[in-house]
């Protein structure tokens, strides 16, 4: 049965940590679970970059090497063929962030078009991604989104990133995989949708290649889902998603309040898990029409996703439908997942350490904020070392 309680099992989850590796990360979740800490060690972290002190050694041995696989590709391979080997996939994410200049857009942009053709006749590298802000400016994007005339340098480089987006997806169906486009902010993520769904139209004919992704504590996310079923059905191509819950809640609210326009956000966590369960269930209910990779650290949507399989008569590894937690996190759900035979795959960060940090600080707030989150980790981690003790 899909509802049998599979996520306690923490020898299949943490199979591969060795015990050294177990007590690092039971020390960097109790670290992430006092608020105060994290505030004044992401701060401290900043500083210290930023005056180029010698901390990366630090970094790199605690909470780098935790989150992420590497530095380049090549550094990462040692845990995508560990992963490949209890079933799990990989997908390799250039995760700088926050890096506003053409050259390191185009820089950006070859690097993803590199890892995408990387990731051809690699079985366990069935996925390329990037975020729409690495490959084009934030503030373009939001012009474009807010209609606002753009200037002619402007509209250069927006056909810039336009280019990037069409060579990477062209690249992505030779490769034979599948592109994983990262959400925005909302008041930028128009122009990302509709570029996004531009390259659908294009590359999206026989089988999804581009995916798009959706932010399910937005409550209008269940209709535009529905209108881009129609669009693609009148059409004739398919539709892929990521669904996630999001992750700039604060923000998102925030800016609301300033500029006196109802927040895009769910009024409540209830309404946003309620939210993203109705859109998979709509999904799973279409999906001769729309792929989907489920993204969530959360339980209880991925024993209803199972659930929905089940009642569907869909196979545990449908092509169709993915699963995915990031390098780190919920391993009692991605290997337990690999384990009952579903398709699962971890989201592995990488990129020079400095680079990586605004990712690694947003993770650390992230998971401070994610009321209980920690705290799984923490009491099944605690579970294993009893486990391996005795």
């Amino acid at each position: 049965m899909a509802s049998e309680k599979i996520f306690d099992n923490t020898e299949v989850a943490f199979q591969l940590k060795s015990d050294s590796e177990l007590e690092r990360a039971y020390f960097l979740f109790k670290m992430i679970s006092k608020e105060p800490l994290v505030r004044i060690g992401t701060a401290v972290t900043r500083f210290a970059l930023k005056l180029h002190l010698p901390v990366e050694g630090l970094i790199r041995s605690t909470v780098f090497d935790h989150f992420c696989g590497g530095v380049n590709e090549i550094d990462c391979m040692s845990t995508v063929e560990r992963l490949e080997e209890t079933g799990v996939y990989s997908i390799l994410d250039y995760s700088v962030e926050g890096q506003e200049d053409d050259k390191v857009f185009r820089a950006t942009a070859d690097k993803i078009l590199d890892l995408t053709k990387f990731a051809k006749n690699k079985k366990s590298m069935p996925f390329s991604v990037f975020k729409p802000t690495g490959l084009g400016k934030f503030e373009i994007f939001r012009k474009i989104t807010e209609k606002e005339t753009l200037s002619e340098t402007e509209q250069k480089q927006w056909l810039n990133t336009v280019e990037y987006y069409d060579v990477i997806s062209q690249a992505a169906v030779a490769a034979n995989v599948c592109l994983l486009i990262d959400s925005e902010h909302s008041w930028i993520q128009d122009a990302a949708d509709d570029l996004c769904e531009k390259m659908m139209v294009k590359y999206n004919k026989v089988k999804p290649h581009v995916f798009n992704t959706l932010q399910l504590y937005r409550w209008d996310r269940m209709e535009y889902l529905k209108a881009q079923h129609r669009k693609a059905k009148e059409g004739g191509y398919k539709l892929g998603y990521k669904i996630v819950r999001g992750a700039y809640l604060e923000v998102e609210n925030e800016r609301a309040q300033e500029k006196g326009y109802p927040t895009p956000i769910c009024a409540s966590k209830q309404e946003t898990d309620d939210n993203f369960n109705s859109c998979l269930e709509y999904i799973i209910e279409n999906i001769d029409d729309i792929s989907v990779f489920i993204g969530t650290h959360n339980e209880e949507s991925t024993y209803y996703a199972m659930e929905l399989m089940e009642k569907h008569g869909l196979e545990k590894n449908d092509s169709r439908i993915w699963f995915g937690q990031l390098y780190g996190m919920s391993d009692h759900i991605t290997f337990n997942l690999a384990k009952a035979g579903y398709n699962v795959a971890k989201y592995i960060p990488f990129g020079p350490v400095k680079d990586v940090m605004p990712y690694l600080i947003r993770r650390a707030e992230e998971n401070t904020s994610v009321a209980g989150q920690t705290t799984r980790e923490l009491s099944l981690l605690s579970k294993e070392k009893k486990r391996r003790k005795l």
